[in-house]
């Protein structure tokens, strides 16, 4: 039986033969399961044929000019790569994102990938960019697959360096570096996009580049768009969506099929400094790169904060304020079932806290209560939104409102604003038809102040909650009662998904969490409300905490 290279990474890491962190080993499960359920194939002369190509024609092109040989993860990378494919014989992955430390030969193998499908892909007038910020940037790939080729006679005969690209003929293929903004933004074909240290591309025009040649990538039969980088310091970035697309991926929350998420990063922030954790970040250590080599960088990194943050950022791939998908699918999931059968009846006379988040007028509003009962706490949600906004909501997120309002989860609330009367009445329904003792509410500070004092007057204790890294503690309590199976989300799936939304944005030196969107369009609304009423309840446990738990 052939070598499957990915079973074979897979298994050593299984073992404990390989050091690898949690994404490694998340991805390289999904990749194992996929193949095994038959969700995609596995073309072994493919893998096969991009590997031995780049072991016998890709040349190293600095230092020493001997032939590339690969190492098992990067043989592992190229075979899921090249070598995964649909029912139909394509490659399933189009977007190919590598996030691995320095000195890990990123621009070496990105030149290896340009050279096998320049030359061997079979893809006739193949356009391939080199793209980054600038042109010098970009040029960096770019000179390294030229001086790759150049090292073999095959290749170099068939190419023709012009002014601006490389050209050959017998393919009609060019390969070609590119910088942002760039006039003919609106003409391209590409084949394959690399993408060199995409963390270092700066907010919205590294996002609408990426853009750009994402979308030009669905004129070919099998394209690549492939991102190589380590860490950064870009907030906001397509680094950002990137990593946060992958980590919901790898985490369940997501069902994208063309994403292919390779991260090698450090698990243990306190063990930045520990060869063993290092291995996770660094495939190459102890391989390529002697150890030697890091006890020297880690005893410089020891000596000053910057050179520690440098230091973590680039050879461990912590970002600074990194942000990843708070919760897995199957914690979520575990607290919705949890919540089934419930009704807001079966808690008449008990004490409890809410929350509410009043988001924008002419969007969705959520209100709550969080209920303790037998140790377990029940979360009922109600959302609100004007009637005229559904369908353009329904448009804008992708979600159809219109089921949640039949069930009753979101309440039509004024015409093309929501009516905060209503988000008043509901608590009012909660004290009167529900005898439910709402001990404190929990606000966010920039909500209606009118809501607040017409609250206010009729009894309810409100209490303002900023939405900041403040949260950390109250983030930190609840995710450890959520994976503990004790928070139910009674009946209200979108909730559900509300939680799944959230991201955890973490400082690296405070090690300070705060919740955010875990993209730009999703929707957390429902999460905040209860976040609210968590940080209320922990605010004042010990004064309201004995009531809280209802055991009379």
């Amino acid at each position: 039986m052939r070598d499957n290279h990915i079973y074979e990474y897979h298994a050593k890491i299984q073992s404990g033969e390989i050091v690898a962190g949690e994404k490694i080993k998340a991805v390289y499960s999904m990749l194992v399961q996929g193949l095994e359920s038959g969700e995609y194939f596995f073309d072994a002369d493919c893998a096969d044929f991009a590997i031995e190509f780049v072991e016998h024609f890709c040349h190293h092109s600095q230092g020493r000019n001997d032939l590339l040989k690969l190492e098992l993860w990067q043989k592992a990378l190229v075979s899921a790569m090249f070598g995964i494919v649909d029912a139909d014989g394509l490659r399933v992955f189009r977007e190919v994102f590598v996030v691995v430390a320095r000195k890990n030969g990123k621009t070496l193998f990105a030149a290896a990938v340009i050279a096998f499908m320049a030359y061997m892909d079979g893809e006739y007038g193949a356009e391939i960019y080199c793209l980054a910020p600038k042109l010098r940037q970009a040029n960096q790939v770019f000179k390294a697959f030229h001086e790759m080729i150049k090292k073999k006679e095959t290749l170099n005969n068939k190419a023709r360096k012009r002014l601006s690209d490389i050209y050959i003929e017998k393919t009609n293929s060019s390969i070609e570096p590119i910088a942002f903004n760039s006039k003919k933004s609106d003409g391209f074909n590409p084949h394959l996009v690399v993408n060199d240290e995409l963390a270092a591309w700066a907010g919205m025009n590294g996002l609408r580049q990426y853009g750009v040649m994402e979308s030009a990538l669905g004129a070919r039969r099998q394209p690549i768009i492939f991102s190589i980088s380590t860490a950064g310091y870009e907030n906001d970035s397509i680094y950002d969506e990137l990593y946060q697309r992958a980590d919901r991926l790898l985490k369940g929350g997501s069902r994208e099929k063309r994403l292919l998420p390779i991260i090698y990063e450090i698990d243990d922030v306190e063990k930045w400094n520990d060869i063993e954790e290092l291995k996770k970040s660094n495939p190459n250590l102890g391989v390529s790169v002697p150890e030697e080599f890091y006890h020297n960088e880690i005893a410089k990194a020891e000596k000053s904060l910057a050179s520690k943050a440098e230091f973590m950022t680039k050879f461990c791939n912590v970002k600074q304020n990194a942000c990843t998908a708070w919760l897995d699918q199957l914690t979520v999931k575990r607290s919705g079932e949890g919540g089934k059968g419930y009704k807001l009846a079966d808690f008449a006379g008990s004490y409890c806290v809410g929350g509410v988040d009043l988001s924008q007028s002419t969007d969705l509003t959520a209100a709550s209560v969080t209920i303790e009962r037998g140790g377990k706490l029940h979360t009922f949600c109600q959302f609100f939104m004007p009637a005229n906004k559904v369908d353009e909501l329904q448009a804008r997120d992708g979600v159809v409102y219109s089921i949640f309002v039949k069930r009753g989860i979101i309440q039509i609330s004024g015409e093309n604003k929501i009516n905060y009367n209503d988000v008043y009445d509901w608590f009012m329904k909660m004290r009167l038809e529900y005898d439910l003792y709402i001990l404190k509410i929990g606000y966010d500070r920039y909500m209606a102040h009118y809501l607040v004092d017409q609250l206010s007057q009729s009894g309810f204790h409100m209490d303002d909650v900023r939405q900041g890294d403040n949260l950390t503690p109250v983030m930190r309590e609840f995710e450890g009662i959520l994976k503990d199976g004790d928070f139910y989300i009674v009946e209200n799936p979108l909730l559900e998904a509300h939680f799944l939304n959230v991201g955890a944005k973490q400082d690296s030196e405070t090690r300070k969490i705060q919740p955010v969107k875990i993209e730009q369009r999703a929707k957390i609304d429902g999460f905040v409300s209860v976040i609210c009423a968590m940080t209320v309840r922990q605010k004042y446990y010990n004064e309201i905490g004995e009531y809280l738990q209802n055991t009379d």
